[in-house]
């Protein structure tokens, strides 16, 4: 009988090898490739990928809509108008960044609810669910002040009913109302500290999304059981890399025919009319991601109990680790939750 042949490995192979031992591609290794990850996770764990890339998007194509824009009363509406009508693909740029930003929640919401059903936030990964909910209470600041921005009719009198609201705190609500503004009513002040913080503040959320990855990969990732376990795990790539890219192409289909057909669809009209303090529209009325934080405030009678349950709302989030208090992390264990979905 004739000896096997010798398996030498490949010169890409080696090449391969020495790559993964340098510092950045050994981390890019441990997180993306070689990370061992449940075998019974679904594509409901594709949308934490995807706020990534949602994120990414909304960084690179903000730096090029701030190339041509301008944060003065008097030239912001027509600064947007020119990127519109006479900036090469600027229209593409815009309806990119604006309709970007209601992908943006959606994925994080899908992601927050999964999050929820699977009891993702209990033991060991409390600290997980905090960084994920600091990262959303900056995503919902920046979405805010960044609708400021184009300086339409909804954005000014958005940016004024909203402000406003931190009047309700006692004794020193108008002077912090007062310092937001930089004036007495929103001016050219607000919109020129809102551009800035708008700009700067993506690259905040890019450090927590960093935090909250590199806290989620040392407790390791969680299953639709709730059941930590050493075995039954798989190398993430190729397996659950090829999941996420149907998901990503699933999710640009979806996206694109927001951006291409109904750019206007999840906008306001009213803001593309340019701002008048002279004029209130007919109903001030948010984002629609922002409509469950606002329908809280509106059900509210009293003012600052309003802000104060509104706030709760996002806060009492956070707190879920410490008030989870069964032993079934997953509800799909949970028998009235199993009736029902």
């Amino acid at each position: 009988m004739g000896s096997s042949p010798i398996l030498r490995p490949t010169k890409i192979k080696i090449l391969f090898m020495r790559l993964i031992k340098k510092p950045l591609f050994n981390i890019v290794n441990n997180h993306l490739i070689d990370y061992p990850t449940p075998v019974n996770i679904h594509y409901a764990w594709n949308f934490g990928f995807l706020s990534a890339m949602c994120l990414i998007i909304q960084i690179v194509t903000g730096i090029f809509l701030a190339m041509h824009y301008t944060p003065h009363v008097d030239l912001a509406f027509i600064s947007v108008e020119h990127i519109m009508r006479d900036v090469n693909f600027g229209w593409l740029l815009r309806y990119i960044h604006a309709n970007g930003a209601s992908m943006f929640f959606i994925v994080v919401y899908i992601h927050i609810f999964r999050g929820l059903y699977y009891g993702s936030y209990t033991a060991p990964r409390q600290f997980v669910w905090v960084i994920g909910e600091i990262f959303l209470l900056l995503m919902i600041i920046t979405a805010f002040i960044g609708y400021v921005l184009p300086w339409g009719q909804m954005s000014l009198w958005g940016a004024t009913v909203i402000t406003n609201l931190v009047s309700a705190v006692p004794l020193v609500g108008d002077s912090i109302v007062a310092w937001l503004w930089g004036g007495f009513s929103v001016d050219n002040a607000t919109l020129n500290r809102f551009f800035s913080l708008h700009y700067l503040r993506p690259f905040v959320i890019a450090a927590a999304s960093l935090v909250h990855l590199a806290a989620l990969h040392q407790e390791g990732s969680g299953n639709p059981l709730g059941i930590d376990a050493s075995s039954d795990k798989v190398p993430m790539y190729p397996y659950f890399i090829v999941k996420d890219l149907l998901g990503i192409v699933s999710f640009i289909v979806f996206f694109s025919f927001f951006v291409y057909f109904s750019p206007n669809l999840l906008g306001h009209p009213d803001n593309y009319i340019e701002a008048n303090p002279m004029v209130t529209p007919a109903h001030i009325v948010p984002e629609w991601y922002f409509l469950p934080f606002y329908a809280i405030l509106r059900s509210i009678p009293h003012k600052l109990g309003g802000v104060i349950c509104m706030i709760f709302a996002i806060v009492i989030l956070a707190l879920l680790p410490w008030i989870h208090s069964t032993e079934i992390r997953s509800l799909v264990l949970d028998p009235i939750f199993f009736f029902f979905f």
